[in-house]
């Protein structure tokens, strides 16, 4: 036994207690300060009990692990080395905290007697993400008497905080090593051997019921769908009958209850007003309408939350009149005639603006049958000549999310960025029963290729990411997968309009000099995506017309791909 380091012992009893509780993938960051945790990552790794993604960047590292999250329903541990290694981690675990999604946070530091000494790589790890975590340890280092002391506790409490009931998220171990800092074969050691055994016969934990409320029929009820609401929502709708307003990142914008255009419609003030309960699921976010019917003091209208796992609770102008962890619906029939003025007034909205865009977008339109098999030689011509204009038509940013919903399909995963196009899906697009992901917890433009990428790496499946030229090239690092790593199938479509274009439907797009917005919010970046997709070595598409994105969409490539679409200004 001599000839294991307590470190390296350590390690391995930490990350097995680990797996016995669920745990499948570790992303890793190089480093010294964490080598036992690498080591024993990558042995059990060997040994078929965890994939191991190792990354340079630790940035798109924990993102790549909330992607993991994501799909798979369960934290990814993310190992890192001592000094800024930890605070690349920040944008992520921020993310996670707000969308509650269970993350642990595994960060290698000095032992107490070097630090507050001027070491090198050596900072304030302890308790180092706040707020932003559900449990926060420092962990003193393992000595030699007893190294794994405490490992199989410890891993139980950080995995019971990340998977918490109504209180999923981020967990951050800082955990000391004194040097020697990896050695011996801790594996052959007689109580992880033990361990092993345990770890190789996981079962899963049993799925936690939460308690449910029963909902009266009787109050005339709309139903809203946010961010990570889930298919919860479309049922609870249709159980009642009730209109649904389901967010395009939702996950469940699909049934017939769902109401399209719903902005319109919630302007529609005779419609709004008669609203008497509100029922919210998930985290809305991409409309001022929905915030704007809730936080409205001068009207009593019940507003029920139900639990979701996030940092803060949705509760707009604080008029929410109870959260609750689930729902139900007593018997009785539906008010058929509430749910149907709903959806008239939706179907109405979305058929007059999609009136609109296709009468811009050619490629949108229904092509002339008749014309197709008249035996006219001018009817054929004209035909001819439509579908090649047609074919040949400019991408619009109407066309572009269109086309990649009509593409995407149950078995595919699609990722929304927090771009322009994001929005314009949610305006335009239709009911559709698939697995939709967005990192709506703060709506920000980071590590959106990176968690693209661990979505693509839990399920197996082709991942679309949709999202701009500016949130591309903020997360271009994740683009970086190593020649021994896991290749997914993801496809990254980048909308390509020359610079943060969203600012365009602000506010400050109306009072600033032109020199000025386009300078500072603009941001024209001229950059080259084919030079940066060969670069990684991604497969590289650029497409100017709707011929091409149809080609591009229905033929995904084997592996990781850039698709850069070219938009207008």
């Amino acid at each position: 036994m001599s000839s294991v380091t307590a470190s390296t012992l350590f390690a391995t009893r930490f990350l097995l207690a680990l797996v016995e509780r669920g745990l499948t993938d570790v992303v890793l960051s190089p480093g010294a300060r964490s080598q036992a945790l690498a080591l024993a990552a990558t042995e059990l790794e060997n040994r078929g009990l965890l994939r191991v993604h190792v990354r340079i960047d630790e940035r798109a590292a924990a993102f790549v692990a909330l992607g993991l999250a994501l799909e798979s329903g369960h934290p990814a541990a993310v190992v890192t080395t001592s000094g800024t290694a930890v605070a690349n981690l920040y944008p992520a675990v921020l993310e996670a905290h707000h969308a509650g999604v269970g993350m642990l946070l595994l960060t290698a530091d000095r032992p107490e007697e070097l630090r507050g000494i001027g070491t090198n790589q050596t900072t304030v790890q302890a308790d180092f993400f706040a707020h932003a975590v559900r449990f926060s340890r420092d962990v003193d280092a393992p000595t030699f008497d007893d190294p794994a002391a405490g490992a199989a506790a410890l891993a139980g409490e950080a995995w019971a905080a990340a998977v918490a009931p109504m209180a999923a998220g981020p967990v951050h171990l800082n955990l000391a090593f004194r040097e020697p800092l990896s050695g011996g074969d801790a594996f052959a050691v007689a109580d992880v051997a033990e361990a092993l055994a345990r770890a190789s016969d996981v079962e899963p934990a049993p799925a936690t019921v939460p308690t449910a409320v029963e909902l009266a029929r009787g109050p005339r009820t709309l139903v809203i769908a946010g961010t990570g609401a889930g298919p919860a929502a479309e049922e609870l709708a249709h159980a009642g009958g009730w209109p649904l307003i389901a967010e395009i990142s939702s996950g469940a914008r699909f049934g017939r209850n769902v109401v399209p255009a719903y902005r319109e419609v919630l302007r529609n003030a005779e419609l709004s007003a008669a609203v008497e309960r509100v029922i919210v699921f998930g985290h809305p976010t991409l409309s001022r309408e929905v915030p704007a019917l809730i936080g409205d003091s001068a009207r009593s209208l019940e507003t029920i939350v139900v639990l979701g796992t996030g940092g803060e609770n949705y509760n707009p102008g604080h008029n929410v009149t109870a959260f609750v962890e689930a729902l139900t619906v007593a018997d009785g029939e539906a008010d058929r005639e509430w749910l149907s003025s709903w959806l008239r007034a939706g179907h109405a909205a979305h058929d007059e603006a999609m009136g609109r865009y296709t009468a811009a977008n050619p490629s949108m339109q229904a092509p002339n049958v008749d014309a197709s098999r008249s035996n006219s030689v001018d009817d054929m011509r004209a035909f001819a000549a439509a579908e090649l204009a047609a074919a040949k038509a400019p991408v619009t940013r109407e066309l572009l999310v269109d086309a990649i919903w009509r593409a995407t399909w149950p078995h595919d995963r699609l990722l929304l960025g927090a771009s322009r196009l994001v929005r314009v899906a949610d305006r335009i697009l239709v009911g559709k029963k698939v697995p939709v992901f967005s990192n709506r917890g703060l709506a920000g433009i980071d590590g959106t290729i990176s968690t693209g990428v661990g979505i693509g790496l839990a399920s197996g499946a082709v991942t679309r990411v949709l999202l701009g030229d500016l949130a591309a090239l903020h997360d271009a690092g994740g683009m970086l997968i190593g020649p021994s790593e896991q290749r997914p199938r993801v496809q990254v479509i980048v909308g390509n309009d020359g610079g943060g274009t969203i600012f365009d439907s602000l506010e400050v797009a109306a009072t600033t000099d032109a020199a000025v917005m386009d300078r500072a919010f603009y941001t024209p970046h001229g950059a080259n995506f084919e030079a940066l997709a060969t670069a990684y070595g991604w497969e590289f598409t650029r497409v100017a017309t709707a011929s091409e994105l149809e080609r591009a969409l229905t033929q995904p490539a084997a592996g990781p791909q850039l698709v850069e679409v070219v938009l207008a200004r």
